[in-house]
């Protein structure tokens, strides 16, 4: 990847787009910094501590403050980060399969896709406005009442802003699609995780004392874990099933076509870390509705005590909905008849295998099976911090583990090696277009 990178500075347009890439993703980090007026900075009811205490473990804001680097814990006007538009989206994927009309919509071509980037911007701004009315709720007890304003109009200005910033990014993530390198949401999120593990590790740092060397050794345990676990990630994102596939060989005129052989790969991780957002959504949501509505209930307490990421609740229902939306996301993006029509449109066929519906059986087997152990990584993936929770009570280990959330990791490779795979494909056209020239 370094090697492409520095590859890619060479190419005067490729250095323009990286340097653009590089300028945004500054300056939403600086947006990150800026906080939003309006709250208690200072004192026994401050906003920072309150967030600070309800964003340790796996919780709405936890998460939340995970893919904006913790901005939610500064109080940032970006507190909302890209979570407004990565919920919006995968609802209108969703919906896309439920409903023909966007499934219509979808197959239109740069038209159609333009017209659900227009319903996911407006779903974005929805969801940006319910979570910002989330924050205020939730922490109406660290609004600033001095103000000379009545609480509801500095809550309703504070919520405004939230939502004005959650779009912002939105902004900057298609900015950074249109003119940089690689998928801007994408790089956000990166950013984003690697700001809130590096701050995770500087406060366990600063556990460390001259008599407490625990704390050291709990650090390079947990780094030479964490390569560990990098390696196994990478290793079964790059692993594949490969189905070998044959063309018949036609005439027409006089020329032969077909007659090849290729393969339709299988990835044994096709769904990557979304079947984890969507159970880690799913458990959230009723807290984050909780705490808009009732949020002094008892419900409410039950909920953030029972179902925290320590109790086997918690890992009995996010490994059972990591599996359900591990075979029904592989449903979606591996449909097995079109490529078996496709295939038979094609004169190609699977050696073996008769061509149509039990072509179409044959790779529906293949691919549950496949998926089958991609969800069985996923749960071990996701469940680590919460087992590592139940096995050790020290600070500074949860510290480390909160740093780098499995989410996040997973986050983190995809990211990199799509980046690395845009910088390629960027210096292979190139390439071919000086060829042609």
């Amino acid at each position: 990847m370094f090697k492409t990178l520095i590859n890619a500075f060479k190419v005067k347009d490729l250095r323009k787009k990286i340097l653009i890439t590089l300028g945004l993703l500054i300056l939403f980090r600086v947006g990150c910094a800026l906080v939003c007026p309006g709250f208690i900075l200072s004192g026994d009811n401050n906003i920072f501590d309150r967030i600070s205490n309800q964003t340790n473990g796996t919780t709405f804001f936890s998460l939340m403050n995970l893919l904006s680097g913790d901005a939610l814990s500064n109080c940032s006007i970006l507190a909302l980060g890209v979570s407004p538009y990565i919920t919006a989206s995968i609802v209108i994927q969703l919906l896309t399969v439920a409903i023909p009309a966007l499934e219509r919509l979808s197959k239109q071509g740069e038209d159609g896709r333009r017209k659900i980037q227009f319903y996911t911007r407006i779903a974005a701004l929805v969801l940006a406005l319910a979570q910002a009315i989330g924050i205020v709720v939730s922490f109406k007890s660290c609004i600033n009442a001095n103000l000379g304003m009545p609480t509801w109009v500095v809550g309703a200005g504070i919520v405004l802003m939230l939502t004005a910033g959650g779009m912002f990014t939105v902004w900057l993530g298609e900015k950074i699609t249109q003119v940089g390198i690689g998928n801007g949401m994408s790089l956000l999120i990166f950013v984003g995780i690697l700001s809130s593990a590096t701050n995770g590790i500087s406060n366990a740092a600063k556990t460390i004392t001259g008599s407490n060397l625990e704390g050291l050794w709990m650090i390079i345990i947990y780094l030479v874990a964490l390569v560990l676990i990098f390696g196994l990630i990478v290793f079964i994102d790059s692993s594949e099933r490969r189905v070998g596939v044959k063309y018949a060989k036609q005439i027409k005129g006089r020329k032969m076509y077909g007659g090849q052989d290729t393969f339709i790969p299988i990835k044994l991780n096709a769904s990557g870390v979304m079947p984890i957002i969507f159970a880690t959504s799913l458990i959230t949501l009723p807290q984050l509705v909780m705490s808009i509505f009732w949020p002094e209930s008892s419900a409410y307490y039950w909920y953030q005590t029972y179902m925290g990421t320590s109790s086997w609740a918690y890992i009995v229902i996010l490994a059972v909905l990591i599996f359900a939306f591990a075979f029904f996301y592989a449903q979606i993006t591996f449909d097995t008849e079109d490529i078996s029509r496709r295939l038979q449109q094609q004169g190609g066929f699977i050696p073996g295998i008769r061509p149509g519906k039990t072509t179409a059986e044959y790779l529906n087997r293949i691919s549950k099976r496949i998926t089958l152990f991609g969800a069985v990584f996923l749960a071990f993936i996701a469940l680590i911090p919460s087992l590592a929770f139940k096995a050790v009570n020290d600070y500074t280990f949860v510290t480390l583990v909160n740093a780098f959330s499995t989410t996040g990791l997973m986050i983190i490779v995809s990211v990199a090696l799509e980046f690395d795979k845009g910088l390629e494909a960027q210096m292979l056209m190139r390439n071919y277009k000086g060829f042609l020239n």
